[in-house]
């Protein structure tokens, strides 16, 4: 039987790894000509993202569910965005970043990376706008 030239997948449980800022990362099908990379990010309810920022890469993300806040800061210029399904931001290259998931599920997010992602070694910890881990309301 000849192989097929398409890819489908079905999302799985379990991340196929967790990314430098602590969220479960699942890997996409992406484009054959590997220009960036596709994945679906979750961050547990309550859970607050490590800070970093990219070496090489840019990344453009899609919330698919869930709620939250991304704080991004660039060349002295400092924003918190809410996030919910539908919104879509970028993370340009050198930005700092940090998200946080809020209420009872978890934050799900679709994120194109240029160029693709290369590997752990791309993010830098940063000073953070929040403390990571589980998040209070005191934070």
């Amino acid at each position: 039987m000849p192989r097929s030239p398409f890819v489908t997948l079905q999302l799985p449980a379990r991340p196929d790894v967790l990314a430098p800022d602590g969220s479960e990362i699942r890997r996409l099908p992406g484009p054959t000509r590997r220009q960036a990379s596709l994945v679906h990010c979750r961050l547990a309810p309550g859970q607050v993202s490590k800070a970093i920022r990219h070496h090489t890469v840019e990344e453009v993300w899609f919330v698919t569910s869930g709620a939250g806040q991304l704080w991004r800061s660039l060349e002295g210029t400092d924003t918190v965005t809410e996030l919910r399904p539908g919104v879509a931001v970028d993370i340009p290259l050198g930005a700092h970043f940090q998200f946080r998931a809020e209420g009872g599920e978890p934050l799900e997010i679709v994120i194109a990376t240029f160029p693709p992602w290369p590997g752990a070694e791309e993010a830098i910890s940063v000073p953070g706008h929040w403390a990571p881990g589980p998040s209070s309301p005191d934070r």
